[in-house]
């Protein structure tokens, strides 16, 4: 893979130098370009994408690229996009709903990625190489790295690592953490498919202790300020609030700086938050 050419979007400028163009028609339509496209016949390549914000319109580009490249006949194609839209949504809790985690991976696989490499996937359990649907991914962990970045918010201080629900428990096992038990309620009716948080409990003492509540994401915040909420109430005497996936969608920041001074994500998703770089990471990649 060391020798593998690279298709890198605009929306990776930040870490890489682009070298394909992608705009818009005035309809609306994505419009790609990948100068010297034949140069990658028969070749392995590696493109980097990213898949938020934005997703709808950027996992069409993505399939466009994929097209392409696999109509050249490349001999393998690895898509790196730090954060996997849709992935939240790998099981049906309602009759009729759409797994539909399912049927973004089998539309990457089907449309040629080889190997798809992404950072702490929300429906992955551990790190590593594992089939999902019709798409092999490789699931990598930005814990160690978020970790190191609390050390210093913390100034040498000692602190305790937490996740919010089980699904955030292997980012804070490998280094002695723990985990709360969280319970969601039914769906509502409504037009947004989504389950606020019934119960969230823990078995442990943080009075009195420096907190690192560490997910593997922050949507709207709910699972996050739940937990935040959690902690104070129980004492505890700082609580910094963590992710690999930055959405911050509506106005969750807001509500977690009434309880916590820090809040910090990797630049996965780029914001104002991202002060935690994957780049590192992409180094057996690159």
């Amino acid at each position: 893979m060391a020798q593998a050419m690279r298709v890198v979007s605009p929306n990776f400028s930040d870490l890489l130098l682009p070298n394909i163009e992608i705009g818009k028609f005035p309809d609306g339509d994505s419009h790609l370009r990948i100068p010297n496209l034949s140069s990658y016949n028969g070749k392995d390549i590696i493109v980097f994408h990213r898949l938020f914000p934005d997703q709808n319109n950027a996992l069409v580009e993505l399939l466009l690229i994929l097209d392409a490249l696999r109509h050249e006949k490349a001999s393998s194609i690895t898509v790196v996009s730090p954060y996997l839209p849709y992935a939240r949504q790998d099981k049906k809790s309602l009759d009729g709903e759409i797994a539909s985690a399912y049927v973004v991976c089998n539309l990457l696989a089907r449309a040629g990625c080889t190997k798809f490499v992404t950072f702490d996937c929300h429906f992955l359990n551990e790190e590593g190489e594992t089939k999902f649907g019709e798409l092999l991914i490789r699931n990598i962990s930005m814990s160690d790295s978020l970790i190191a970045h609390a050390r210093q918010v913390f100034e040498g201080q000692p602190f305790e690592i937490i996740g919010p629900d089980d699904g955030a428990n292997y980012l804070v096992k490998s280094s002695g953490g723990k985990s709360l038990k969280k319970v969601r309620k039914a769906y509502e009716n409504g037009a947004i498919g989504y389950r606020h948080v019934d119960t969230m409990v823990g078995d442990f003492d943080v009075k009195d202790k420096n907190i690192l509540l560490l997910d593997d994401m922050i949507s709207t915040g709910n699972t996050m300020i739940t937990a935040l909420e959690r902690m104070m109430d129980s004492g505890a005497r700082r609580v910094v609030c963590s992710t690999t996936h930055g959405l911050f969608l509506y106005n969750c920041l807001d509500r977690l700086r009434k309880r916590s001074d820090t809040i910090f994500s990797t630049d996965s998703i780029i914001s104002a938050q991202s002060v935690v770089s994957i780049k590192s990471k992409l180094d057996g990649i690159l």
